[in-house]
């Protein structure tokens, strides 16, 4: 979503991919970590998702940071990446069940807060 709250807050274009219908699952960066490390305490070595489970379209998305950060930038329907999945949203049944795991912040708190970031000059997260 950055690059939507970048494109937003500098009132450019928010560059939707395809008809935004895609959808996705966001998960605020608290939740994810403490999954992650719940997972690496368990000392499990069997692939294990994290992440939100509500799924959202794309293009509800953009509109959402529009309507948060105040933005009058349109949107702007770009050509979708070719073999970029309809769906992302991870199947956390294993995590639930095994350590009662659950994201604890709504993804629209997360978005909130996320903005609240870029907003105080924080600029985008360091990519790992």
């Amino acid at each position: 979503m950055s690059p939507f709250i970048r494109q937003a807050l500098a009132e450019e274009p928010l560059a939707v991919a395809g008809d935004g219908r895609q959808t996705r699952s966001l998960c605020f960066v608290d939740d994810v970590v403490e999954g992650v490390l719940l997972v690496a305490a368990g000392r499990s070595v069997r692939p294990v998702n994290v992440g939100g489970g509500e799924e959202t379209s794309v293009v509800a998305l953009a509109r959402r940071v529009l309507d948060l950060t105040g933005s009058y930038s349109p949107l702007c329907f770009v050509d979708r990446p070719s073999g970029e999945a309809e769906r992302r949203v991870p199947d956390t049944t294993w995590l639930r069940e095994q350590f009662g795991w659950t994201p604890r912040v709504p993804w629209e708190e997360g978005l909130e807060r996320t903005i609240a970031h870029f907003t105080r000059g924080g600029g985008a997260f360091p990519r790992v």
